[in-house]
């Protein structure tokens, strides 16, 4: 096996958000880049500019994203989420304000007892995140 990476597809009211996001997400985390953006072109079956596939680095992990305008009867959900362990109190805050932002809280930040700091969230496009304080 090469490699595995998480692929986010854009759909439904998200649908042509996936460079605004993966610039978003690149922006929030160190160790971060988007490494490659392809784009439809005029006459193929997507709105041309729209993300045909991208490719970015968050925290030296690989994620791809792409954006669809079919109609899907499915959409992000909690169930599957990116899980985060963060360095400090400081970080957790930061992250965590910025990505609950036009989002919804699951689980504010707080202690829960298995972690001193951990919260759990959908951010504006819908993709979940867990954020816990690393001890």
């Amino acid at each position: 096996m090469k490699s595995i990476a998480t692929s986010l597809m854009f759909v439904g009211e998200q649908a042509g958000k996936a460079e605004e996001a993966i610039r978003f997400y690149t922006s929030l985390f160190a160790g971060s880049e988007i490494v490659d953006i392809q784009r439809y072109q005029a006459g193929e079956h997507e709105p041309e500019g729209s993300v045909k596939m991208a490719k970015f680095i968050i925290n030296g992990r690989e994620f791809m994203a792409l954006d669809s305008h079919l109609d899907h009867q499915f959409t992000f959900t909690p169930s599957m989420s990116l899980y985060v362990e963060c360095e400090s109190a400081s970080e957790i805050e930061e992250v965590f304000k910025a990505l609950a932002e036009g989002g919804s809280e699951l689980m504010p930040l707080d202690n829960y007892g298995f972690s001193q700091k951990f919260g759990w969230l959908n951010d504006r496009y819908g993709v979940s995140w867990q954020l816990n304080l690393s001890n």
